[in-house]
């Protein structure tokens, strides 16, 4: 119940309440869910891997203002770049998704006003999940990794799959006689480390250095210059930009990458 506990404290009290005496009596619901999505108007929806829950309690305008205030921490604007990208990383490594009417100025989202909706995605660790993975990765003779590239559609873990890839490459691995690696994390949306306060709140292992908030094109060419990384690792490849920063990075100092889109999973060698 920790884990969701983090999340529970945002809501005012009389949801706070109903959301905890749901989960706790249920100890599967609570390992298994995975969202908790209230809007505007609507009822409270519980997401786990098998079914959405509902819980009929009408969630009020106010009441989302509240919550987004404590996330904030009593001051909206000061998390208002983070709001503008759409969601917010909170204690925990949580993320909440944001929606509601955008401002626009010269094609950029400037503000979010009338907040209709919050999506509270519960993170997760899968500690060892890449063990088996990493059989194909490692590169034993040289004590390296191969380029990687991990594909699969929403929501199959490509980023959990990632996470722990980064934790054992950076502390190293015995089982491989596997050396621990210098790694250098672009967290663009902040999904891997779940930085809050400048504090990972996953474990990204010993020899990671993380900077987030920042595209890959730029976050790459930091890290080359500033922390020498032998593993550079990112998430969600999703334009030509991201793909030239790659090629960039991977010519820089022969640098070893992987990185995380759609489809199929699949090992790539240079």
């Amino acid at each position: 119940m920790k884990n969701i506990e983090d999340i529970l404290r945002y809501f005012p009290n009389s949801i706070y309440t109903l959301l905890k005496n749901t989960l706790s009596q249920d100890a599967k619901l609570q390992q298994d869910l995975q969202e908790i999505r209230i809007r505007v108007g609507r009822m409270i929806l519980l997401k786990t891997w098998q079914a959405d829950i509902v819980i009929e309690y009408i969630i009020s305008s106010n009441e989302i203002l509240q919550i987004l205030e404590k996330l904030c921490e009593n001051s909206i604007y000061a998390y208002k770049n983070q709001i503008c990208e759409g969601f917010l990383t909170i204690k925990g490594g949580h993320r909440v998704g944001i929606t509601g009417t955008a401002v626009m100025e010269n094609d950029n989202v400037i503000n979010l006003k009338y907040v209709t909706s919050l999506n509270f995605r519960i993170a997760r660790e899968v500690l060892h999940c890449s063990d088996r993975l990493l059989e194909e990765m490692i590169d034993t003779q040289n004590n390296t990794i191969y380029n990687t590239l991990l594909v699969s559609p929403p929501g199959k873990g490509k980023t959990t799959m990632l996470r722990d890839i980064i934790r054992n490459i950076s502390n190293g691995v015995s089982k491989f006689n596997f050396k621990g690696m210098t790694c250098g994390v672009v967290d663009e949306r902040g999904e891997i480390s779940a930085m809050y306060r400048g504090v990972p709140q996953n474990d990204i292992g010993m020899r990671t250095d993380v900077i987030e908030n920042v595209s890959k094109a730029k976050g790459m060419k930091m890290l080359i210059r500033s922390m020498a990384p032998e593993v550079i690792a990112c998430d969600e490849i999703g334009s030509i930009q991201d793909v030239q920063a790659i090629r960039r990075s991977d010519e820089c100092r022969n640098k070893r990458c992987f990185y995380i889109t759609w489809q199929n999973i699949r090992r790539c060698k240079k």
